[in-house]
């Protein structure tokens, strides 16, 4: 795996900060899924789960939609990938799905991000939409962004090892 990341500052403002971290934690999932093929990115854990590589950037695609574009933006927006009839369809319909589409709408979704977390005067705005009732700030979405990455990239560890035995951080 080639490093693509940037280090984030050992020291600056707390928006800059968490910029830098959830950066940071975006390149590593891209990181983990480099040089893989169709089929290697759309192998599956362990039953009963169905997650996968692919999966997990459709997924991230989708949380980057709902946290940004929907709740900060106040975007009337559906899912990409999944729907309530069908609300793990990020990750159970990914046999015949291409990776490139996929990378393609997870990298424009993260641009939606950064444009919507960019328009926000301070890390205080509120959410336009809530989410179970609550209107969460924008440091708070950011916080769970990196934590909703870092999750995850420690499932894409796991995944990449098993398909080719890869492994770092």
């Amino acid at each position: 795996m080639t490093e693509t990341r940037i280090d984030p500052p050992a020291a600056a403002g707390e928006r800059a900060m968490l910029r830098a971290w959830l950066d940071w934690h975006r390149e590593t999932l891209a990181m983990k899924c480099e040089g893989l093929t169709e089929e290697q990115l759309r192998l599956r854990s362990v039953p009963p789960s169905s997650m996968s590589l692919l999966g997990l950037v459709r997924h991230m695609a989708d949380v980057e939609r709902g946290w940004f574009r929907r709740r900060i933006n106040g975007e009337d927006l559906g899912s990409i990938y999944y729907s309530d009839d069908d609300p793990d369809g990020e990750f159970d319909n990914v046999d015949t799905a291409s990776a490139e589409e996929a990378f393609a709408t997870w990298r424009a979704e993260i641009e939606h991000a950064r444009a919507a977390e960019e328009a926000c005067a301070d890390l205080d705005v509120p959410a336009k939409e809530a989410r179970l009732g609550v209107h969460y700030s924008l440091r708070w979405i950011m916080c769970h962004m990196i934590e909703e990455y870092a999750r995850h990239n420690g499932h894409a560890d796991l995944l990449r090892e098993r398909i080719d035995g890869a492994t770092g951080e």
